[in-house]
């Protein structure tokens, strides 16, 4: 027993050297950042920032397909040595929720950080007549039925935006989903729906021209991005919340000093005033600086409140 139990303590001082002295040797080649659902200039702008603190370049790769499935199992099953990431987003915490991927983010994967966050604008059609999140959900509790929502397809987040609304303020509205998000705004923009969720930077440009009216944004706090639309959370939805974020995860058992080094890098990228500036110009809130540990709990917390929507509302992905 006792020299079983010398070999384990020896296995495991074993383990922790190797893996202190993978630490100090990385990078000591390209990382690669693989991209799944949506765009990839978030890794590119966090690439050359990533290089600079790490020395190594960054290589983005996209992979779109299946739902992010390709992108989230080519870096689950890559070695544990933080050469290969994803860059995660809301898609893979809904796509869990709704038990469309065999991955769970918060589960199969060690994080590293959350980068950016991407809020939305609840949009209306001019003839609506509704300028408030009150005189809005007034309007469709008078009219069941007759006000169409667009999304940009079935278990996207303008969708699940859609479902927690009509949850949440008790009115019956119709969704009707579209193939990609402009399609879905230059629905409402011509009046053939009256009403969604659009994100903050695409809608702003619809806003100012007229085009559409814009009543809230979705995010827990007012955006730049957005200016001078109340949050819903505070116009009459208490703890309504839905956000676009993007985040780095890593292969699982991916070493804690590799990881920290990593993390470090995007912290760096978080503090640098200029790739802030270009983040807030591309339509996205840079993050508050995290750790892995408060990024981990996010994924969880951002899974099972999608979990308990699709619960709530019966959600079918198809």
């Amino acid at each position: 027993m006792q020299r079983r139990l010398h070999s384990l303590v020896l296995a495991l001082l074993a383990s922790i050297l190797c893996a202190n002295a993978q630490a100090q040797d990385y990078p000591s080649r390209y990382i690669r950042v693989i991209v799944g659902p949506g765009p990839d200039i978030v890794a590119r702008l966090f690439g050359p920032k990533i290089t600079d603190t790490l020395g190594q370049q960054v290589v983005v790769e996209p992979r779109p397909g299946a739902g992010g499935t390709i992108a989230a199992q080519a870096v689950a099953n890559s070695p544990p040595d933080g050469y290969n990431l994803l860059l995660a987003s809301a898609s893979y915490t809904i796509n869990t929720a709704l038990g469309q991927s065999p991955l769970d983010l918060a589960k199969d994967f060690a994080p590293v950080g959350l980068v950016v966050t991407v809020p939305f604008v609840l949009v209306v059609h001019p003839s609506v007549p509704a300028k408030t999140l009150a005189e809005l959900i007034a309007y469709a509790k008078a009219n069941p039925g007759k006000l169409n929502y667009a999304s940009s397809g079935i278990g996207t987040p303008p969708h699940l935006a859609g479902e927690m609304f009509k949850s949440m303020a008790g009115v019956d509205i119709v969704h009707v989903p579209f193939r990609e998000a402009n399609s879905a705004l230059n629905a409402v923009v011509s009046g053939a729906t009256q009403m969604m969720f659009s994100i903050a930077s695409t809608a702003q440009s619809q806003i100012a021209g007229g085009t559409v009216r814009g009543i809230a944004v979705t995010s827990r706090q007012a955006t730049p991005l957005a200016p001078g639309l109340p949050p819903i959370a505070e116009a009459g939805l208490a703890g309504f919340e839905v956000i676009g974020w993007n985040g780095v995860v890593a292969p699982p058992r991916t070493p804690e000093p590799v990881i920290a080094k990593l993390a470090g890098a995007l912290a760096a990228g978080l503090d640098d005033g200029d790739l802030r500036q270009k983040l807030t110009t591309a339509g996205y809130e840079p993050a508050q600086k995290n750790t892995p540990r408060q990024f981990g709990a996010f994924l969880a917390a951002d899974t099972a409140k999608w979990a308990d929507l699709v619960a709530k509302t019966n959600m079918k992905a198809n």
